[in-house]
């Protein structure tokens, strides 16, 4: 069964018990800096069978969806807010500069926004939610003439994915984020 099948089921208790503790113990291991999410060592940390850990989550990557599966959920809330918003443009922008604050804050959230295929039916369909706010912004923003032709909402999470990277690999420096922000919101604009 695979991890999304076994949540659209029902748990048994234990099972249920089981995936909360690996949960569990995977946050105490980022919280305390480790972000490796070795499935074998959280298995052990967590008194459970490494195949208990991997039939609730196969690889790194969908532990990692489910640990986010919260944070992507207030992404997407503040994507719709921001779509609501009466000024489209100050929406999109006040939205490109929350997604980057949480991208910023933990790499993790990046791998997940980025990553091109879900471990979760539940991470694909919020990323849908994401995109389609996204979209709305991006054609009420270029119905007011504000945002040229041509960009996608997926063109814009893979952008912000890109600033992150150059913020990363420059040494996490605020105000670069900050000055490729600004660039990245200023080539939005139609050319003239």
């Amino acid at each position: 069964m695979t991890p999304s099948a076994e949540r659209g089921a029902v748990l048994r208790a234990d099972a249920a018990r089981n995936r909360a503790r690996v949960l569990q113990v995977a946050r105490e291991q980022l919280a305390m800096g480790d972000d490796s999410l070795m499935l074998n060592t959280i298995a052990r940390l967590a008194g459970v069978g490494v195949g208990t850990v991997y039939r609730h989550f196969p690889n790194r990557h969908a532990l990692l969806e489910a640990l986010l599966a919260e944070r992507f959920q207030r992404l997407v809330d503040e994507a719709q807010a921001a779509a609501a918003e009466e000024d489209a443009l100050s929406g999109l922008h006040r939205l490109l500069r929350f997604i980057l604050g949480r991208i910023l804050d933990d790499a993790g959230f990046a791998a997940v926004l980025e990553s091109a295929s879900d471990a979760d039916a539940q991470t694909s369909a919020m990323k849908v939610e994401l995109d389609r706010a996204v979209a709305e912004l991006l054609d009420r923003a270029r119905r007011a003439g504000a945002v040229r032709r041509g960009i996608e909402a997926d063109d814009v999470r893979h952008l912000l994915c890109g600033i992150e990277h150059a913020v990363r690999s420059g040494g996490d420096d605020a105000e670069r984020a900050e000055i490729y922000l600004d660039v990245l919101l200023e080539g939005l604009r139609p050319p003239r």
